[in-house]
């Protein structure tokens, strides 16, 4: 069975608007734009790809793949579109007031076309993050922009992968317990 996808976004996850002075990040101009990252959240990331298929869900697209991932020392993932994406018959009504923080969810379940997945990002509308929480094969993970990933939504996202309906957990796991 393959892994649950891991849907991860750029700015205000792994770039934070304005991370504690402890915190250990870098700053970099791409695309001429400041941008803030941490290798921490390279390691972080390598560690999740054993549970998860990690995949781009940012407005950066395809240049998430060129700028960020070497910047954190990640290999080149795949992407989700947003820019250009027309409606399709069967996605779901997103509420006016909703439209621009929920722009990318009908993307997110093309792509993942039945897969499980988690999503991992700072505007998450908390109608859908309420929605999921009683699904098996989905884990919405709203992060804080001031502070991006922190270690504690990389444990969050490890204790409970999503899982197909149907998928039992494995005996190894209750044996772990």
């Amino acid at each position: 069975m393959p892994k649950p996808l891991l849907f991860l976004d750029v700015d205000g996850v792994l770039n934070p608007v304005c991370p504690g002075p402890d915190a250990d990040f870098d700053t970099h101009t791409l695309l001429g734009y400041t941008v803030l990252l941490s290798a921490r959240h390279g390691e972080w990331l390598h560690e999740l790809a054993g549970t998860y298929e990690l995949v781009w869900a940012t407005t950066w697209e395809e240049r998430a793949n060129t700028h960020i991932a070497p910047a954190i020392g990640l290999p080149e993932l795949p992407v989700v579109r947003f820019t250009g994406y027309v409606p399709q018959p069967g996605d779901p009504r997103v509420p006016l007031m909703e439209l621009f923080s929920a722009h990318k969810w009908a993307p997110l379940l093309r792509h993942a076309a039945g897969r499980p997945f988690a999503w991992v990002d700072d505007v998450i509308p908390g109608r859908l993050v309420r929605g999921s929480l009683w699904r098996r094969d989905r884990l919405l993970l709203p992060v804080d922009p001031g502070q991006g990933l922190r270690r504690r939504h990389v444990d969050r996202l490890l204790a409970r992968p999503p899982r197909a309906f149907g998928a039992r957990p494995s005996l190894s796991r209750w044996a772990a317990s």
